[in-house]
């Protein structure tokens, strides 16, 4: 695993555009500024892009690269045509899987479970309904929290609805693979949930 990913904190933002069928996003460090992480969406398939324009944009395959700012590959993380709830592929940077997302049917605010790749559920994204509040649970114990809200050092890069911060807490050892699960599920929030 790449030791960027050893990082509690990460600023994610957006990239908006009028016209933009691709999900693509930079993750800085907060306190520094700098950019850690591009995540971009290179084999975007013209359909695709035509149903992104679409009331069914949520339900267009995704294939997003997570590099570093030399090139470095991390991870990636795909999906298929999704029709009632996602599922979503997440591999690591030889292009091994290493886990799942399973969005759950009737939650209230969105919900899916991390799994890996035994698909044994390693915790539980839960979210809130009425605003952009997310959580990685497990037996009442949280491992990380997503959140449009941040009063650090990097708070002035906070000028969009698309910016959000990802906490990872320090008790997840900084070799542990839920890290990468939890970095790629959190990109998954805005295309999988919000949308």
């Amino acid at each position: 695993m790449n030791p960027i990913l050893n990082q509690n904190l990460f600023l994610i933002k957006e990239h908006v555009g009028m016209f933009k069928a691709a999900n693509n996003f930079d993750i800085y460090d907060p306190n520094s500024k700098e950019i850690l992480l591009t995540c971009r969406e290179p084999n975007l398939g013209f359909l695709t892009k035509i149903f992104r324009f679409t009331d069914y944009k949520r339900m267009t395959p995704f294939d997003i690269e997570v590099k570093t700012s030399s090139g470095e590959k991390i991870l990636s993380v795909r999906r298929g045509i999704s029709i009632f709830r996602s599922t979503v592929e997440v591999f690591d940077e030889k292009d091994n899987r290493v886990g799942i997302f399973k969005q759950q049917f009737f939650s209230i605010g969105g919900k899916f479970n991390v799994l890996d790749n035994g698909e044994h559920v390693i915790c539980t994204l839960q979210g809130k309904w009425t605003s952009w509040d997310f959580k990685f649970m497990k037996d009442k114990v949280e491992y990380a929290h997503v959140s449009k809200k941040w009063a650090g050092i990097g708070k002035e890069l906070f000028t969009s609805a698309d910016n959000y911060v990802l906490e990872i807490k320090e008790t997840v050892a900084t070799d542990n693979p839920m890290r990468l699960m939890i970095l790629a599920a959190v990109l998954c929030i805005d295309m999988v949930l919000k949308e």
